[in-house]
């Protein structure tokens, strides 16, 4: 755990770089504004919802009951008719933004961590700039970019909505690397 005392301020610091970027880029930036689509009948789907007594989770449909009906004819029928889709269905009451800024920012910070972590582990003390960038920045891309994949691998989300978010990711790395670079400790004299 003596990475975490040598190298708690660029712990710290990329984590709030990376926050204050990611606001940015999600609040003032237009660069997500069409990530996701409001539904054409959105009040009646959403009233089938209510009515069929739809709690929140995360659903897939049509949603077979196991591996062998995924191939009967009926369920094949489903699947070709459509639609077909995943649906995650939050709790009334609306999204809780300040709640899920603090977790992005929990998450940060862990992946800040890790970077720390990698970084002391391969690095020493007074090592080369770009040496460090190098080598947190790669630890940052797993942390920021590489998992998203999986949203359009699994989920079906939008290949150019993902590769907005592996955007947003490599940026955050180049933060993360360049604060890491900055604030290395210094080899000792």
């Amino acid at each position: 755990m003596a990475f975490l005392t040598d190298l708690w301020i660029p712990i710290l610091l990329s984590a709030v770089f990376v926050f204050i970027a990611s606001c940015i880029s999600h609040m003032l930036l237009p660069f997500h504004k069409k990530d996701y689509k409001k539904m054409n009948n959105e009040d009646a789907v959403m009233d089938a919802m209510r009515t069929g007594g739809v709690k929140p989770g995360t659903y897939t449909f049509p949603c077979a009951g196991s591996m062998k009906e995924m191939g009967t004819p009926e369920m094949v029928e489903k699947m070709k008719r459509g639609p077909v889709g995943l649906l995650t269905v939050m709790p009334p009451g609306g999204f809780n933004m300040g709640k899920s800024l603090s977790a992005w920012f929990v998450f940060i910070l862990i992946v800040s961590a890790l970077v720390a972590y990698v970084g002391r582990h391969t690095l020493a003390d007074g090592a080369a700039y770009l040496d460090i960038f190098r080598i947190t920045g790669a630890a940052a891309i797993l942390g920021y970019a590489v998992g998203v994949m999986n949203d359009s691998i699994w989920k079906g989300q939008p290949w150019r909505t993902t590769s907005k978010f592996i955007l947003d990711g490599a940026a955050y790395a180049l933060l993360t690397a360049g604060t890491f670079g900055w604030l290395w400790p210094a080899a000792a004299a």
